[in-house]
Protein backbone atom coordinates (compact mmCIF):
# COMPACT_ATOMS: atom_id res chain seq x y z
CA UNK A 1 0.00 0.00 0.00
CA UNK A 2 1.09 3.52 -1.00
CA UNK A 3 1.69 5.93 1.42
CA UNK A 4 0.11 9.85 1.42
CA UNK A 5 1.34 12.25 3.46
CA UNK A 6 -1.54 14.92 3.95
CA UNK A 7 -3.98 17.70 5.89
CA UNK A 8 -7.70 16.42 5.52
CA UNK A 9 -8.46 20.23 4.81
CA UNK A 10 -5.65 20.82 2.15
CA UNK A 11 -7.73 20.68 -1.48
CA UNK A 12 -4.50 19.58 -3.03
CA UNK A 13 -4.28 16.22 -0.60
CA UNK A 14 -8.03 15.54 -1.28
CA UNK A 15 -7.46 15.41 -5.12
CA UNK A 16 -4.99 12.76 -4.57
CA UNK A 17 -6.98 10.89 -2.04
CA UNK A 18 -10.38 11.03 -4.44
CA UNK A 19 -7.85 10.00 -7.64
CA UNK A 20 -6.81 7.11 -6.12
CA UNK A 21 -10.05 6.32 -5.21
CA UNK A 22 -11.73 6.06 -8.40
CA UNK A 23 -9.02 3.87 -9.20
CA UNK A 24 -10.53 1.50 -6.43
CA UNK A 25 -6.52 1.74 -4.79
CA UNK A 26 -6.85 2.60 -0.80
CA UNK A 27 -3.64 4.86 0.59
CA UNK A 28 -2.18 4.79 3.64
CA UNK A 29 -2.62 8.06 5.09
CA UNK A 30 -0.22 9.89 7.36
CA UNK A 31 -1.69 13.31 9.16
CA UNK A 32 1.30 16.25 8.70
CA UNK A 33 1.61 19.56 10.03
CA UNK A 34 3.79 21.15 7.78
CA UNK A 35 3.80 24.44 10.12
CA UNK A 36 5.48 21.84 12.59
CA UNK A 37 8.74 21.34 9.79
CA UNK A 38 9.30 17.78 11.70
CA UNK A 39 12.80 16.70 10.00
CA UNK A 40 11.83 13.42 8.79
CA UNK A 41 9.11 14.97 6.44
CA UNK A 42 11.41 17.33 5.36
CA UNK A 43 14.00 14.67 4.37
CA UNK A 44 11.20 13.40 2.22
CA UNK A 45 10.50 16.76 0.79
CA UNK A 46 12.57 19.98 1.94
CA UNK A 47 10.18 22.26 0.52
CA UNK A 48 7.87 21.10 3.59
CA UNK A 49 4.56 21.08 1.71
CA UNK A 50 1.92 18.74 0.61
CA UNK A 51 0.67 16.65 -0.67
CA UNK A 52 3.93 13.79 -0.77
CA UNK A 53 3.40 10.29 -2.07
CA UNK A 54 5.65 7.66 -1.21
CA UNK A 55 5.24 5.28 -4.10
CA UNK A 56 6.68 2.11 -4.95
CA UNK A 57 10.05 1.26 -3.59
CA UNK A 58 9.29 4.56 -0.47
CA UNK A 59 10.14 7.12 -3.30
CA UNK A 60 8.79 10.67 -2.30
CA UNK A 61 6.49 12.17 -5.67
CA UNK A 62 5.97 15.64 -4.57
CA UNK A 63 2.94 17.91 -5.48
CA UNK A 64 -0.71 17.19 -6.59
CA UNK A 65 -0.06 17.82 -10.17
CA UNK A 66 2.99 15.52 -10.23
CA UNK A 67 1.40 12.62 -8.55
CA UNK A 68 -1.81 13.50 -10.88
CA UNK A 69 0.78 12.45 -13.86
CA UNK A 70 2.39 9.44 -11.96
CA UNK A 71 -0.85 8.10 -11.07
CA UNK A 72 -1.90 8.26 -15.20
CA UNK A 73 1.30 6.67 -16.30
CA UNK A 74 1.46 4.13 -13.52
CA UNK A 75 -2.45 3.14 -13.49
CA UNK A 76 -4.64 5.39 -15.35
CA UNK A 77 -3.51 4.37 -18.81
CA UNK A 78 -4.56 0.53 -18.27
CA UNK A 79 -8.22 1.99 -17.34
CA UNK A 80 -9.36 3.20 -21.04
CA UNK A 81 -12.76 4.71 -20.25
CA UNK A 82 -12.45 5.02 -16.44
CA UNK A 83 -9.26 6.86 -17.24
CA UNK A 84 -9.11 10.22 -15.60
CA UNK A 85 -7.45 11.65 -18.18
CA UNK A 86 -8.27 11.97 -22.13
CA UNK A 87 -6.53 10.50 -25.37
CA UNK A 88 -6.65 13.49 -27.13
CA UNK A 89 -4.59 16.51 -26.44
CA UNK A 90 -6.58 18.81 -26.72
CA UNK A 91 -8.93 17.49 -24.05
CA UNK A 92 -6.05 16.80 -22.02
CA UNK A 93 -5.04 20.19 -22.30
CA UNK A 94 -8.40 21.72 -20.51
CA UNK A 95 -8.61 18.66 -18.50
CA UNK A 96 -4.89 20.44 -17.18
CA UNK A 97 -6.06 24.09 -17.30
CA UNK A 98 -8.90 23.27 -14.94
CA UNK A 99 -7.25 21.16 -12.73
CA UNK A 100 -4.94 24.37 -12.34
CA UNK A 101 -7.65 26.55 -11.99
CA UNK A 102 -9.23 24.79 -9.06
CA UNK A 103 -5.83 23.26 -7.29
CA UNK A 104 -4.15 26.93 -7.85
CA UNK A 105 -6.30 29.96 -8.90
CA UNK A 106 -9.13 28.70 -6.74
CA UNK A 107 -6.56 27.23 -3.54
CA UNK A 108 -4.50 30.97 -4.14
CA UNK A 109 -7.47 33.05 -3.99
CA UNK A 110 -9.77 31.34 -1.57
CA UNK A 111 -8.87 27.98 -0.48
CA UNK A 112 -5.67 28.67 1.30
CA UNK A 113 -6.81 31.90 2.71
CA UNK A 114 -9.96 30.15 4.67
CA UNK A 115 -8.17 26.46 5.64
CA UNK A 116 -5.40 29.01 7.02
CA UNK A 117 -7.36 31.68 9.16
CA UNK A 118 -10.24 28.94 10.26
CA UNK A 119 -8.53 25.79 10.69
CA UNK A 120 -4.59 25.97 10.95
CA UNK A 121 -4.24 29.25 13.12
CA UNK A 122 -6.32 28.11 16.64
CA UNK A 123 -3.65 25.03 16.18
CA UNK A 124 -0.54 26.31 14.85
CA UNK A 125 2.18 28.10 17.84
CA UNK A 126 2.06 31.82 17.90
CA UNK A 127 6.03 31.65 16.42
CA UNK A 128 4.98 29.47 13.13
CA UNK A 129 2.48 32.02 12.63
CA UNK A 130 -0.96 31.10 14.72
CA UNK A 131 -2.97 32.95 17.09
CA UNK A 132 -6.49 34.85 16.06
CA UNK A 133 -7.98 34.59 12.88
CA UNK A 134 -7.38 37.33 10.22
CA UNK A 135 -11.06 38.67 9.18
CA UNK A 136 -9.67 40.97 6.37
CA UNK A 137 -8.05 37.43 4.76
CA UNK A 138 -11.45 36.04 5.68
CA UNK A 139 -13.79 38.70 4.05
CA UNK A 140 -11.17 38.91 1.06
CA UNK A 141 -11.28 35.05 0.29
CA UNK A 142 -15.36 35.19 0.72
CA UNK A 143 -15.80 37.99 -1.72
CA UNK A 144 -13.93 35.79 -4.41
CA UNK A 145 -16.29 32.58 -3.64
CA UNK A 146 -19.14 33.98 -5.71
CA UNK A 147 -16.94 34.38 -8.96
CA UNK A 148 -15.26 30.59 -8.64
CA UNK A 149 -18.94 29.16 -8.03
CA UNK A 150 -20.15 31.06 -10.98
CA UNK A 151 -17.60 29.43 -13.13
CA UNK A 152 -18.36 26.19 -11.78
CA UNK A 153 -22.11 26.83 -12.81
CA UNK A 154 -21.45 27.87 -16.14
CA UNK A 155 -18.92 24.54 -16.71
CA UNK A 156 -21.72 22.34 -14.99
CA UNK A 157 -24.32 23.91 -16.73
CA UNK A 158 -22.91 23.64 -20.34
CA UNK A 159 -21.18 20.30 -19.60
CA UNK A 160 -22.10 16.62 -18.46
CA UNK A 161 -18.63 16.79 -16.11
CA UNK A 162 -16.17 19.93 -16.12
CA UNK A 163 -14.08 19.31 -18.54
CA UNK A 164 -16.25 17.15 -21.07
CA UNK A 165 -18.50 14.11 -21.41
CA UNK A 166 -16.90 12.00 -18.43
CA UNK A 167 -15.24 12.49 -15.45
CA UNK A 168 -11.73 13.18 -15.45
CA UNK A 169 -8.96 15.15 -13.00
CA UNK A 170 -10.54 17.94 -13.50
CA UNK A 171 -14.23 17.38 -11.58
CA UNK A 172 -11.46 15.71 -8.60
CA UNK A 173 -9.74 19.43 -8.63
CA UNK A 174 -12.92 21.43 -8.77
CA UNK A 175 -14.70 18.55 -5.88
CA UNK A 176 -11.72 18.70 -3.67
CA UNK A 177 -11.59 22.71 -3.83
CA UNK A 178 -15.19 23.26 -3.05
CA UNK A 179 -15.83 19.98 -0.38
CA UNK A 180 -13.25 22.23 1.70
CA UNK A 181 -15.50 25.21 1.38
CA UNK A 182 -18.35 22.93 1.92
CA UNK A 183 -17.26 21.68 4.85
CA UNK A 184 -16.61 24.90 6.58
CA UNK A 185 -20.19 25.79 4.99
CA UNK A 186 -18.95 28.67 3.28
CA UNK A 187 -20.80 28.15 0.17
CA UNK A 188 -24.66 28.85 -0.80
CA UNK A 189 -25.68 26.48 -3.11
CA UNK A 190 -28.73 27.64 -3.60
CA UNK A 191 -27.28 30.37 -5.67
CA UNK A 192 -25.84 27.53 -8.17
CA UNK A 193 -28.15 24.97 -9.17
CA UNK A 194 -25.92 23.18 -11.96
CA UNK A 195 -23.17 23.21 -10.04
CA UNK A 196 -25.19 21.64 -7.09
CA UNK A 197 -26.26 19.00 -9.12
CA UNK A 198 -22.91 18.05 -10.29
CA UNK A 199 -21.34 18.20 -7.01
CA UNK A 200 -23.96 15.70 -5.33
CA UNK A 201 -23.26 13.30 -8.49
CA UNK A 202 -19.33 13.74 -7.53
CA UNK A 203 -19.80 13.77 -3.95
CA UNK A 204 -22.03 10.07 -4.31
CA UNK A 205 -19.18 8.18 -6.00
CA UNK A 206 -17.18 5.87 -3.87
CA UNK A 207 -14.12 7.41 -4.05
CA UNK A 208 -15.95 10.39 -2.16
CA UNK A 209 -17.16 8.45 0.83
CA UNK A 210 -13.56 8.73 3.20
CA UNK A 211 -13.69 12.78 2.67
CA UNK A 212 -16.92 12.92 4.09
CA UNK A 213 -15.57 11.31 7.61
CA UNK A 214 -12.64 14.00 7.63
CA UNK A 215 -13.45 15.97 10.80
CA UNK A 216 -11.29 18.71 12.48
CA UNK A 217 -10.42 18.84 16.16
CA UNK A 218 -12.47 21.65 17.51
CA UNK A 219 -14.49 22.70 13.88
CA UNK A 220 -17.34 20.32 12.74
CA UNK A 221 -18.43 20.29 9.14
CA UNK A 222 -21.78 22.15 7.83
CA UNK A 223 -25.09 20.72 9.02
CA UNK A 224 -25.02 19.22 4.82
CA UNK A 225 -21.57 18.00 4.64
CA UNK A 226 -22.30 14.37 4.47
CA UNK A 227 -25.64 14.49 3.41
CA UNK A 228 -25.80 13.19 -0.27
CA UNK A 229 -28.82 14.72 -0.97
CA UNK A 230 -28.55 18.03 0.39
Amino acid sequence: MLTLFHHPMFATCRFVRLAFGEYGEELALIEEKPWARRKEFLSLNPAGTLPVLLAEGDVPIVGAMIISEYIDETRGVLKRERRLFAEDPMERAEIRRLTDWYLTKTESEVTRHLVRERVLKPHMPEAAGGGSPDSAAIRAARANIRQHMKYTNWLAGTRHWLAGTRITYADLAAAAALSVLDYLGEIDWREHASAREWYTRVKSRPSFRPLLGDRVRGLGPASHYADLDF
